[in-house]
């Protein structure tokens, strides 16, 4: 069957990124579109270990993309939309949101517990200033430790010290099997020898136990669509966080294409645009914009459309959980964007302006700021 033509779309190159980048791909490939993948590299992904804040502005994973979009070279560029500026140049417009996928986030942990069982005074590894912020007011005796890498190298620190663990003692205990070979009243510890429990671990596990590791994390916290877009989230026990409690960052689980305003951003919008998605994360980034968080201040924003109304709701914290201004507002849909500015107004006057001007005096002084209000979804 005859295509419609070819897009050239820009993706970072981390392995999440290109995951989501092909679903992208494969729902314009079913609109009868060629569409090939351009990798490249961001200023975020370049300073791996500098704290996001020191950047100088918002939009370390995305600049270089939509500059190649802008220049000419490239049809679209695809992105986490929370990665995303809440101010783009005027030229540029977001030409399609997909279908979001599971906007909130997921606590791992090695056994399956949840945030509740965790023991007093566990560590919990983030780099997010939110999801900092949301675990220490649910849970003030919490550790909550930076956490850097891709979504597999996360888990690879969370999992490492358990594996190696029973890596030493499996080992211990095939030299006291070899050790008592004739005796035939010896049990054995382990049903199987170290090599066999080797070759059942997953290719993630066996990364993890040669990982050196410098922190012991008792869980760590992730958004659940990098988690399961990564392949990864059948290898792991997590438990879902309650969107009430735990309001995921601005866009979070949704992509966005981004393009020059034009003939082809109309075809992408028209193939693969989902009106719900674009409606929801719409209010949170108008919401973002008029609080003025940006990446510096945690912040947590969901929408969800319910019938006439958009239901929204946001959470300011401090950076230590122990302050936030709170709420929820119904707003009409069919003057969403006007009704959310007037809602972060309100807002803002009942404190959350105070909360994200700290925040921003804390990011500008304090070396020890964790990355960002919000790990890149695409890493």
């Amino acid at each position: 069957m005859k295509t419609r033509g070819t897009l050239r779309l820009a993706t970072r190159g981390s392995t999440l990124a290109r995951r989501q980048a092909t679903l992208v791909k494969e729902a314009l490939e079913d609109r009868y579109y060629e569409v090939e993948l351009v990798t490249v590299e961001t200023t975020g992904d370049q300073i791996r270990d500098e704290l996001i804040h020191r950047l100088g502005k918002t939009g370390a994973f995305v600049r270089e993309l939509d500059e190649r979009v802008l220049e000419g070279d490239l049809d679209g560029a695809i992105h986490s939309m929370k990665d995303m500026p809440t101010e783009q140049p005027q030229e540029l417009v977001t030409a399609a949101v997909p279908q979001r996928g599971r906007p909130g986030d997921a606590l791992v942990t090695p056994d399956g517990a949840t945030l509740e069982e965790l023991p007093d005074g566990a560590t919990v590894g983030t780099s997010s200033l939110r999801r900092r912020a949301q675990l220490l007011a649910e849970r003030p005796d919490l550790e909550v430790e930076p956490l850097r890498g891709n979504v597999d190298t996360r888990l690879e620190k969370l999992l490492a010290p358990a594996l190696q663990d029973e890596h030493q003692e499996r080992t211990e205990a095939d030299k006291e099997r070899k050790g008592n070979t004739g005796d035939e009243d010896f049990e054995p510890e382990f049903d199987r020898t170290t090599d066999e429990w080797f070759d059942g671990l997953s290719e993630l596990e066996r990364q993890a136990l040669g990982r050196e590791v410098e922190v012991e994390y008792d869980a760590i916290v992730l958004a659940e669509a990098g988690l399961e877009r990564s392949g990864l989230s059948h290898h792991v026990d997590y438990q879902r966080l309650p969107t009430k409690e735990f309001a995921p960052a601005p866009g979070q689980g949704a992509l966005a294409v981004t393009a020059t305003s034009g003939e082809t951003a109309e075809a992408i919008q028209e193939a693969i645009d989902h009106p719900r998605t674009r409606v929801e994360t719409t209010v949170e980034r108008t919401l973002l914009a008029e609080l003025g968080g940006g990446c510096i201040a945690p912040i947590g924003i969901y929408a969800i459309v319910q019938g006439e109304y958009v239901h929204a709701a946001v959470q300011v914290f401090d950076r230590d959980g122990e302050e936030s201004v709170t709420a929820t507002r119904d707003l009409p849909i069919e003057s969403y964007p006007d009704a959310a500015r007037a809602f972060a107004r309100d807002l803002a006057d009942r404190g959350a302006a105070d909360l994200i001007a700290d925040a921003r005096e804390d990011a500008e002084t304090d070396d020890d700021t964790p990355d960002r209000a919000d790990e890149p979804e695409g890493k």
